[in-house]
């Protein structure tokens, strides 16, 4: 089933629920490991993909399509995460060092976290990066997106997103080196 077509039923009073079921199925796997790599807890990640769900199904009417219906899911998710960390670092009143290093210490706890030495070296790397590059990293190296749909999800320039992951690669180099 094409977007078009899956948004149809979504905007469709009688294909709502179907159309929903079939978007969640599509993109759940996808949205939670992108909230997973910036959250790093299940728990937490689930919670997140469950609210970026709802704010899918309250706001499908708004959905103008002037970018591809993934975009716009991950643009959601993305802001869902970058809210959720910074509500968590000014929850506690933690300094932003003090949540990457409680975060690394979910990361070595976590049952769903499996790899060799060097895979949990590179997680711990990328808790050191600040959000913005981490996500950049992320949806660069792992999700293999290009810097443009990295841009219309970010709303960030091209260059600017070039800038920002050659810097997290740089930072990340140092960690591995260093640990």
């Amino acid at each position: 089933m094409t977007d078009q077509e899956l948004i149809e039923k979504l905007k469709g009073e009688e294909s709502r629920n179907y159309g929903f079921s079939l978007l969640v199925r599509e993109y759940q796997q996808r949205i939670y490991w992108h909230i997973r790599k910036m959250v790093i807890d299940h728990d937490d990640a689930d919670d997140l993909v469950q609210d970026v769900f709802v704010k899918i199904w309250n706001n499908i009417h708004k959905f103008r399509e002037d970018s591809s219906l993934y975009t716009w899911i991950y643009r959601i998710a993305t802001n869902e995460c970058l809210t959720f960390l910074k509500k968590k670092k000014n929850k506690f009143f933690i300094p932003i060092h003090d949540v990457a290093g409680e975060l690394a210490g979910k990361l070595e706890e976590s049952p769903h976290v499996s790899g060799d030495e060097i895979q949990l070296k590179l997680q711990k790397a990328l808790l050191k990066l600040p959000n913005k590059q981490r996500l950049v990293f992320n949806m660069k190296y792992f999700d293999e997106m290009k810097f443009t749909e990295i841009a219309t999800i970010t709303d960030t320039s091209v260059g600017a997103l070039k800038a920002s992951y050659h810097l997290a690669v740089k930072k990340i180099e140092q960690h591995i080196n260093l640990g």
